[in-house]
């Protein structure tokens, strides 16, 4: 940043928000979190910058919703927990939904896949050992029609 940047806090802000856009992406709100927090004395001028970022498409909520999803997806989670989590960082209800659904995620295997990775391929031997199953998935973020499908053939 050259010396006349430092001074312009409109220039200031930018340049923070784009060290963080540099590292990953960000909803508006996490932004708007961060910046505050970083530079309070400049408050009223974040949502400007905010904008303008988002008109230079340097920020997207919609790219984040779906880097988002691809990491969560990664990560063995469930639809329910990463709706939740995008809802958290300011991600709309209805983007949120449509990145979910345009993702094209079979949940059901993913419910499956992370229950095999975690238990191993052993039927459940009995209730409470279901029951543990269960609770890990639903911890996880599944539905309960997908975790009743992963005991579908015990």
């Amino acid at each position: 940043m050259s010396h006349a940047e430092e001074k312009d806090p409109r220039a200031q802000l930018r340049y923070r928000a784009m060290d963080l856009l540099a590292r990953r992406e960000h909803s508006a709100n996490e932004l708007l979190t961060k910046l505050t927090a970083r530079l309070p004395e400049h408050i009223e001028l974040i949502p400007e910058v905010l904008e303008s970022l988002q008109r230079d498409q340097l920020q997207s909520d919609q790219r984040f919703a779906e880097a988002f999803v691809s990491s969560r997806i990664r990560k063995g989670q469930g639809p329910y927990r990463i709706r939740q989590e995008l809802q958290q960082r300011g991600i709309q209800t209805a983007m949120a939904e449509q990145v979910l659904t345009d993702c094209g995620e079979d949940w059901f295997k993913l419910a499956a896949d992370v229950v095999g990775r975690k238990y191993g391929q052993q039927p459940c031997g009995s209730f409470q050992e279901r029951a543990r199953r269960s609770r890990f998935l639903q911890y996880r973020g599944f539905s309960s029609e997908q975790i009743q499908a992963c005991f579908d053939g015990d």
